[in-house]
């Protein structure tokens, strides 16, 4: 994807089973995607808990967040039961969503990319983010949202 691109028009189930799309903010809130490689590892449980602690941040900025990885509903209800994370976790088990933002593998292939998307509320990309170091994203996607407030 590049700047200015809209997000695509997916549908994927969130963490309670229940269909999301991502054109359903368009019009109503900024929202922040962020891919990551598997619930309950290290790095993106410091990611995914990252957000957590800045969500009201990003919810005084009118953003959303959502965290996307290839493991099941169940598992993300687990994830985000244990760790208290208030926010939208989407399964994308057969790397459809993964596909359509062009997340690149890390590692040789071997691991799935962690990368970070911006959007503002009408759905157009105003900056994405690559890099395996799990404690970046979190703060790069709040001072992006900060500089674009209008």
């Amino acid at each position: 994807m590049k700047i200015g691109d809209k997000v695509p028009d997916l549908e994927l189930k969130d963490q309670h089973g229940n269909n999301f799309r991502f054109h359903h903010l368009i019009g109503k809130k900024a929202f922040v995607v962020y891919f990551y490689p598997k619930d309950f590892t290290p790095g993106c449980t410091k990611e995914a808990c990252s957000f957590r602690d800045s969500y009201e941040e990003f919810k005084k900025l009118g953003a959303e967040v959502i965290g996307i990885s290839g493991d099941s509903e169940q598992s993300h209800f687990k994830f985000a039961d244990r760790y208290n994370l208030p926010y939208i976790f989407l399964s994308d088990q057969n790397k459809k969503a993964r596909n359509e933002f062009g997340v690149k593998p890390n590692l040789l292939g071997l691991l799935p990319g962690r990368e970070t998307f911006i959007f503002d509320k009408d759905g157009k990309l105003l900056h994405n983010f690559n890099n395996m170091n799990a404690k970046r994203h979190m703060p790069e996607a709040l001072a992006v949202l900060k500089k674009n407030q209008h």
